[in-house]
């Protein structure tokens, strides 16, 4: 079956009236099948997640008004968000134009999408859909330091714009707001938006042995190349999340100066200078890169 594009992916037919691309929602329009695929993402994840994902989600996930049985209201979870944080949830028919990404979050706007994947699209989607927005991103918007840092990333995301540096920021979002570790008391544990709400890639980023689990290291994360089809080769480890406060709060101009022009690293590239937590087999990714074998 076709995949059906949404938001800026779709071209003119994804852009809708509003400027800032924001719609309504529509809670009440959603199918009971819509709501069946919510729950059955929602449930493996809530089984698989424990010991796996980070205090803080944790935390944040019990406070809101997030449950199996239904795709969430935004209303009612920005009612939540509003008094802790300061944040809202806005919904977007999909992707947004980068400009308008960055207006919203450095307003403390979340866009996510409305849409919800099919039910043969459970592992793996092109888009982000409304579990991937809601179930991994708006937990982690009740913590004050992910709050901060994210509405930071927008600030910063308009200035990149400007000063031709909008890749080696995105690689920063990437390796940490999406596909971030933390080191917790207990062990490494996910904060990233796109690990908790995949299956595959909650287990494949703490137990596989093919990944590289590398310390964090902003310089060299502005110069490392993501997957965005597949499990990522590398993921980048923060020692706590206050780190993310500290990247909040930092002048990010003399590390663009530091990294401009300089060549970028392959995904799964291990330096001399990393600090390196697991150094990963590469066998993932090395079977992906091979021709399939003939059969006879």
């Amino acid at each position: 079956m076709t995949a059906v594009k949404h938001g800026a992916a779709a071209g003119d037919a994804g852009r809708p009236e509003r400027a800032d691309w924001t719609i309504d929602q529509g809670w009440e329009n959603y199918t009971a099948e819509e709501h069946a695929v919510w729950k059955t993402l929602f449930e493996r994840q809530a089984k698989l997640l424990p010991g796996r994902a980070c205090d803080e989600f944790v935390a944040g996930m019990r406070a809101l008004p997030i449950g199996a049985d239904q795709i969430p209201d935004f209303r009612r979870l920005s009612d939540v968000l509003m008094k802790h944080t300061g944040w809202q949830v806005v919904a977007v028919p999909g992707l947004v134009p980068d400009d308008v990404f960055f207006e919203h979050l450095a307003n403390r706007r979340f866009p996510a999408g409305h849409f919800v994947r099919r039910a043969d699209q459970l592992d793996y989607l092109e888009e982000p859909d409304v579990f991937h927005d809601v179930f991994g991103h708006v937990p982690m918007l009740m913590n004050p330091v992910i709050a901060d840092y994210i509405q930071a990333y927008g600030v910063g995301g308009l200035r990149a714009q400007k000063l031709g540096m909008l890749e080696q920021l995105a690689r920063v979002y990437w390796y940490t707001v999406e596909f971030g570790l933390v080191k917790q008391k207990d062990g490494l544990r996910i904060y990233g938006a796109g690990i908790v709400s995949s299956y595959t890639e909650s287990i494949f980023s703490l137990d596989d042995a093919s990944p590289n689990r590398i310390g964090f290291d902003l310089a060299r994360v502005m110069r490392t190349r993501y997957r965005i089809d597949d499990f990522q080769e590398s993921y980048f480890v923060l020692n706590h999340l206050d780190e993310l406060l500290e990247l909040a709060n930092i002048d990010f101009d003399p590390v663009y100066a530091q990294v401009k022009g300089l060549p970028d690293y392959l995904p799964g590239d291990v330096l001399d200078t990393d600090r390196v937590l697991t150094r990963g087999t590469g066998h993932y990714s090395a079977a992906k890169r091979q021709p399939a074998p003939i059969t006879l």
